[in-house]
């Protein structure tokens, strides 16, 4: 085939990547804007927690299951499964107990500052050390997020705390993903992604369990799964289309979503410290993907 041919056709299958990652953020606000509603309504997070997974493993228990795919149980790495799972449903249950207290868009800049742990943290625990440029950026980005917490103000609500735990439990979680990927298929890191959330919750709903109060609850708490589990599903299809360094750049979109809900559902507007401490996050992880795309481009001997 010519080259002539071949580019449109890639430009237009990254173009779709692009849309489909810009679809997958808008169902993640959404999933954070109805917790934070849940939670004014009332709703224990931990019940909303349990909803989130349960909902998520029915839908994909429908499509990958022991009957559909006999191997789809079998992990050479079953207790790092077991831990990934329980740090993506300590992730959640922190990040819904947060947002009872804070703005969509502030815990989401702190949540912003999980790549920067993870190239952080990914020398000790994966190898994968970093340079002295990459360092920099992410002691910048750590700056960005003390701007947003300052510590020893007294005007900062203690829900930071929570979201700062969401934030370790999340970069936590992408490490082991990425450990992960040499030894278990995707189809079998998926179905054990919401199984700790289930396997935590289900003993202890006799007590957080209440009956929603309307239909409106209920059509969120369902919701709640939705988002998730169309989003995963969305951002597979973006990855599967276009290149992670290309589709990257767009997760921040995802703030722009977050300003949008929280001020339309809830009359949210961040404060200054908060725009200041996102545009520092922000642009340090846009400088740490350029540099590893200009790293890449040199050839292994630059990425020390």
């Amino acid at each position: 085939m010519p080259a002539a041919n071949v580019a449109p056709g890639r430009d237009r299958r990254r173009l779709v990547g692009i849309a489909l990652m810009c679809g997958t953020l808008a169902f993640f606000a959404c999933l954070d804007a109805s917790a934070k509603v849940l939670a004014r309504a009332g709703v224990d997070p931990l019940l909303t927690t349990f909803m989130r997974y349960f909902v998520s493993v029915a839908l994909i228990s429908v499509f990958l299951n022991p009957v559909t795919t006999p191997t789809v149980m079998r992990s050479r790495r079953l207790g790092l499964q077991v831990v990934r799972s329980l740090l993506l449903f300590g992730s959640t249950a922190l990040n819904f107990f947060a947002l009872r207290h804070l703005q969509l868009a502030e815990t989401l800049s702190i949540q912003f500052a999980a790549p920067l742990t993870v190239a952080l943290l990914a020398g000790p625990l994966l190898g994968e050390w970093s340079s002295r440029g990459r360092l920099a950026a992410i002691a910048v980005g750590f700056l960005g997020v003390l701007v947003i917490v300052r510590p020893g103000v007294g005007t900062v609500h203690p829900a930071v705390l929570l979201s700062l735990g969401n934030m370790l439990c999340y970069a936590l979680y992408i490490l082991a993903t990425r450990k992960l990927a040499a030894h278990d298929s995707t189809a079998t890191t998926m179905v054990y992604s919401g199984l700790a959330g289930i396997g935590v919750m289900t003993p202890l709903l006799p007590w957080i369990w209440t009956e929603p109060a309307s239909l409106t609850v209920w059509a969120l708490l369902v919701g709640i799964g939705l988002f998730g589990t169309i989003g995963h599903w969305l951002l597979i299809l973006a990855h599967a289309r276009a290149p992670a360094n290309v589709l990257a750049p767009f997760l921040y979109t995802q703030l722009l979503w977050s300003l949008t809900l929280g001020f339309l559902l809830f009359g949210d507007v961040p404060n200054r410290w908060t725009v200041l401490g996102a545009a520092i996050i922000v642009g340090s992880g846009l400088y740490l993907l350029a540099h590893d795309a200009i790293a890449q481009r040199k050839g292994p001997a630059t990425r020390r």
